[in-house]
């Protein structure tokens, strides 16, 4: 397997953070220390702040993310915001299946697959996030829910479409809580995940997959995380709100 063949991606979730006064301040400090960088440099960003992002990172190698979309073109749906209407804005990118939207908004893995088709539909990059809850790691089930949430996500989505497919295996007990898996424990499930996607796609598709580790990855364990052979960039969040953070970050990914 040749690493190369993958361009890594260093993607921000700002999650529901910044206003978009706050975006336009952090992206004038991203700007500059991401200009250097030969990984994708990402950062999803709230609705809010899509235009001022948009706007800001035109002739740059910054690409602006949104967190969530919905599997409709439109109708009613008070609240949501289609795959449509992202793309008309300049949004190149997507994050589906959060384990926050999981777990407070009721997703499903049904739902994901319908968001991750019509995103892809409408032109969108999408960042899929797949991971078990601490229960299922302590019960030894890890690459049973991982291949389940894989393979049902990812149902009627073509050999094709899995160019624009960027997997964020995020194990549920390391976001936001400090605690992070070990280089060993996330390129383990890593390297799962390429041969779930090897079945089900083969594996010259496989091999070209992006692969991130999310879960608190931060200035500290990145390097030793990147390093691995599976690994392909990270989907970060509190250390994409901080500019020092995330150059920290970029570099590791392109020294890496």
């Amino acid at each position: 397997m040749n690493k190369n063949l993958r361009k890594p991606v260093i993607a921000g979730n700002w999650k529901m953070n910044k206003t978009a006064a706050e975006a336009e301040t952090l992206i004038g400090e991203l700007i500059p220390v991401a200009k250097d960088a030969t990984c994708e440099t990402v950062i999803c960003v709230p609705y809010t702040d899509l235009a001022v992002a948009v706007k800001l990172t035109a002739g740059t190698n910054i690409k602006v993310g949104a967190q969530n979309c919905h599997f409709k073109k439109s109708g009613a749906f008070t609240g949501e915001i289609s795959a449509e209407m992202l793309k008309t804005t300049g949004v190149e990118y997507v994050i589906i299946g959060h384990s926050e939207r999981r777990q407070y908004f009721a997703e499903t893995d049904l739902t994901v697959n319908r968001r991750t088709k019509a995103a892809l539909e409408a032109g969108l990059k999408v960042i899929l996030c797949v991971g078990e809850m601490l229960s299922e790691r302590e019960d030894g089930i890890t690459e049973t829910v991982v291949k389940l949430q894989t393979i049902a996500d990812l149902t009627d989505i073509t050999a094709e479409q899995m160019k624009n497919v960027i997997i964020a295996y995020e194990p549920v007990w390391a976001i936001g809580t400090g605690k992070v898996a070990t280089d060993e424990q996330a390129e383990e499930v890593c390297a799962f995940i390429r041969a779930v996607l090897a079945e089900k796609y083969g594996k010259a598709v496989a091999d070209g997959v992006v692969i991130q580790y999310g879960g608190s990855m931060n200035p500290k364990n990145a390097a030793g995380l990147l390093a691995k052979e599976n690994i392909d960039g990270g989907l970060i969040g509190g250390a994409s709100l901080k500019a020092e953070d995330f150059a920290a970050l970029l570099s590791a990914a392109t020294n890496g």
